[in-house]
């Protein structure tokens, strides 16, 4: 039942001076980091009437990023001042450097606007943040953020909580985030089609941007890929971020670190050069949305090159005997997410295994390669395994 086998997607190889880059891959911060940034200098500008040229604030890996504060615009302030509970804010922008990532959020002015808000009697202080023009508004299941809600996944909203909890424990707080031009620069995204609606999703689990987008990231998958090689290892692990990255160690606590590779939405390059290089074992560990591409012969994962095919979920649901409401979530939304946490809340994951034999099988082809191909499905926080290719031979 393999997707697309006879067209599979090209993967153009590299060019000599791509892959010979190994320097220059210069990071940058996610919205996430960004955001949390400019809410922790817009609390500091409302409880101390100063606005403070940069701040500080700590990212999930435990280290510090330093940020540059400017003052907002006053015509963003205004196109805003109708979501404000009261006249006294403090406000703040900070400018989003997106390193060498083509983001289309690359020098976004971020601003926040804090308010204090009543504490509740016998409640502890509270942070809201609602969605000021320029940040979407979550309309469809399936993205893991409550519909009605501003489109700001859990970890940046964790480091906003932490950032403003560094600064006041006691208070609580009204937090008004809004981007000049965040509706064009959605126009550049998929937020549309997922339900996302008034501008961009702020993102992001590492608070760093690596550069997925660029030539010279598609060049560090091969570098990788290489180290490995040049260590006489055999298997390589392909993940796709920092979420599926901590999951392959705590699958394989023993695995060499150099085996786990990070190729973002460049599976069809890493595979590539894997093959090329003869390793006996290829794993590949990702999400549902992901793995679902590749299960529909779609090698370049990234979000804005191709959409989730519902009607294959809805087919690899028909195949397994699914339940009607399993087979419903298939076409419910244009994500995977919804699709997977039925299965999952029914416990019933037979087309979750299908999806990654699927995708095992459509790796091999793709890359000819003659290694041992096993992919393997974990939750969207990377801690836990909800599937993978070879259930069916052994537990692993």
């Amino acid at each position: 039942m393999t997707q697309n086998s006879e067209n599979l997607p090209y993967e153009p190889e590299l060019s000599e001076e791509v892959v010979s880059r190994s320097k220059g891959l210069r990071t940058g911060f996610t919205t996430g980091s960004v955001t949390a940034a400019a809410a922790k200098a817009a609390v500091l500008n409302l409880l101390t009437k100063t606005l403070p040229k940069s701040v500080t604030i700590v990212l999930p890996n435990g280290s510090d990023a330093e940020f540059e504060v400017l003052a907002p615009n006053p015509e963003v302030i205004e196109s805003a001042r109708y979501l404000l509970k009261t006249q006294v804010f403090g406000s703040a922008t900070v400018i989003k450097d997106a390193g060498d990532d083509p983001d289309c959020t690359h020098g976004a002015q971020i601003t926040v606007i804090a308010e204090e808000t009543e504490l509740l009697k016998g409640k502890p202080p509270t942070i809201e943040i609602i969605a000021g023009p320029g940040i979407g508004t979550v309309t469809l299941e399936g993205l893991g953020i409550e519909v009605g809600k501003p489109s700001i996944t859990k970890v940046p909203l964790r480091m906003i909580n932490q950032s403003v909890r560094d600064v006041n424990k006691d208070k609580s707080f009204l937090l008004t985030v809004t981007v000049p031009g965040g509706i064009e620069m959605a126009a550049k995204t998929t937020n549309d089609r997922l339900g996302i609606v008034g501008g961009i999703s702020i993102l992001g689990t590492t608070g760093i941007v690596k550069p997925f987008s660029t030539a010279a990231y598609r060049a560090s998958v091969v570098q990788q890929i290489n180290v490995a090689h040049v260590q006489g290892l055999d298997q390589v692990v392909l993940v796709t971020g920092y979420r599926t990255e901590n999951f392959a160690f705590q699958k394989w606590p023993n695995i060499n670190k150099l085996s786990v590779v990070e190729v973002g939405d460049f599976t069809g390059v890493a595979l590539k050069k894997a093959t090329s290089l003869g390793f006996k074992y290829i794993t590949f560990v990702g999400m549902g949305g992901k793995i679902a591409k590749l299960a529909d012969g779609i090698m370049m994962t990234h979000y804005k090159r191709s959409n989730v095919n519902t009607e294959l979920l809805f087919k690899l649901a028909q195949t397994t005997g699914a339940p009607d409401t399993i087979r419903s979530a298939a076409r419910k939304t244009n994500t995977a997410r919804h699709f997977v946490e039925t299965c999952v809340n029914l416990n019933f994951v037979d087309p979750l295994n299908l999806l990654c034999q699927l995708a095992a099988e459509n790796c091999r082809k793709y890359s000819g390669s003659k290694a041992e191909v096993k992919v393997y499905m974990t939750d969207f926080e990377g801690k836990t395994e909800l599937a993978n290719s070879n259930i069916n031979k052994d537990a692993d």
